[in-house]
């Protein structure tokens, strides 16, 4: 089980920054800023994923009487947007990928400095260091993807090369992650059974309600904003849970969600984009 628990570990910081690295490599400062001239839609995507989304979970995992791993998972998950699949979700939705990508980056950017600073204000019957988490997340999120929008912005041909690389790596290490995350606390899924499952199903589908409702204020940009608050970024979830937290039902309820919302997402996307097509 040592063995097992040190590939949890190593697979988490492989899949951290290998997945930053593959989301530099294929942003260009165009891409990243050109979709966000537009304030109204900036202003409703900040609301929607730093103020609306954590509020209702915080809300819905203080009534519902879940674990103290599966409430820590899901106010985490709340608080960091910006997931990097956003783009890809939209894609299959043939909604407004432009706006996507720009809204990710812009989210995921947010994220590292939001979250030091809102989760100990959350969690106040838990000892968590701001600064800890803002160090983490700025040494191992920030830090490789600023580096690889600099690679991509002046050798964009070694851009190219490296981008699928870390995409293949980032997508093994979730893999690894998961099965890891199984094989070392599956007597951990028994709890999510019952009211743990209905708070993450809770939480999701509140995330993706509070973003299609905003999106009646902007209509071209309903389904980004949908997709958007319902997809959290497991990255720096994960990242903070695993590094400043020594409960690994933590972890657990952070993957499970997002395995959950994809599950749910993959086929409303599908949808979306036959609707449109009519």
């Amino acid at each position: 089980m040592k063995e097992m628990e040190i590939l949890f570990r190593v697979s988490v910081l492989v899949f951290v920054i290998g997945g930053m690295l593959a989301t530099g490599l294929s942003l260009s400062i165009w891409q990243i800023l050109d979709p966000l001239k537009n304030t109204k839609r900036v202003i409703l995507s900040l609301v929607a994923n730093f103020v609306l989304v954590p509020a209702i979970v915080y809300g819905i995992v203080t009534v519902i009487p879940v674990s103290e791993g599966v409430r820590i998972g899901l106010i985490l998950l709340s608080l960091s947007a910006g997931a990097p699949l956003l783009p890809k979700l939209v894609d299959i939705a043939k909604n407004s990928a432009a706006f996507a990508i720009g809204l990710m980056l812009l989210l995921m950017t947010v994220t590292i400095f939001y979250l030091p600073i809102v989760l100990p204000r959350l969690l106040t019957d838990i000892e968590v260091s701001s600064w800890a988490i803002a160090k983490s997340l700025i040494i191992l999120m920030l830090t490789p993807l600023l580096a690889a929008l600099f690679v991509k912005a002046h050798y964009e041909f070694l851009a190219k090369r490296l981008q699928p690389v870390f995409a293949k790596i980032n997508n093994i290490a979730l893999i690894a992650i998961s099965f890891s995350l199984i094989i070392l606390h599956h007597q951990n899924l028994v709890t999510l059974v019952g009211w743990g499952l209905l708070a993450i199903f809770l939480s999701l589908l509140a995330a993706m309600a509070v973003g299609y409702l905003l999106g009646t204020l902007d209509k071209d940009t309903r389904i980004v904003l949908c997709l958007g608050t319902g997809q959290r970024n497991i990255t720096a979830a994960i990242l903070v849970a695993t590094q400043d937290f020594n409960d690994p039902e933590i972890a657990l309820v952070i993957v499970a969600s997002t395995i959950v919302g994809l599950i749910i997402m993959i086929p409303y996307a599908a949808m979306m984009a036959k609707r449109a097509s009519r």
